[in-house]
């Protein structure tokens, strides 16, 4: 396995298992090592798949919903705005990861003298 992919699993289960964790703090009991396992499994398998525009967002979106909830509501909400900026940058790392996508293609398109009338999407 080449070096690059074992870093991206190893960032991948880091992130989400961090996450995780966030998540089930909120939900008490034991479910902190639930979450936290369940997270780095799924972060693993995204990074497997070269998720790793999707990660970057997730760490950004809970770098700075904890960064604001610390500003906003204090220390106690930090684990509450670093869960939901984990959520929010992850929905929002897929929407454009997905634009980004459509340009790339549309790109090729042009490139390779499509015409307009074209799609790269045939449905």
């Amino acid at each position: 396995m080449q070096i690059h992919k074992i870093v991206d699993i190893v960032f991948g289960a880091a992130v989400m298992g961090t996450v995780g964790t966030l998540i089930g703090l909120l939900m008490g009991g034991h479910a902190p090592m639930i979450a936290a396992a369940v997270g780095m499994g799924l972060g693993s398998v995204v990074g497997h798949f070269g998720g790793r525009r999707f990660l970057m967002s997730i760490l950004v979106g809970a770098v700075l919903g904890g960064a604001l909830a610390w500003l906003v509501a204090g220390v106690d909400r930090v684990s509450y705005g670093a869960g939901a900026g984990a959520a929010m940058g992850g929905f929002l790392g897929v929407q454009v990861s997905m634009l980004l996508d459509m340009r790339k293609d549309r790109k090729q398109a042009e490139a390779t003298g499509a015409g307009k009338d074209s799609h790269p999407i045939v449905g």
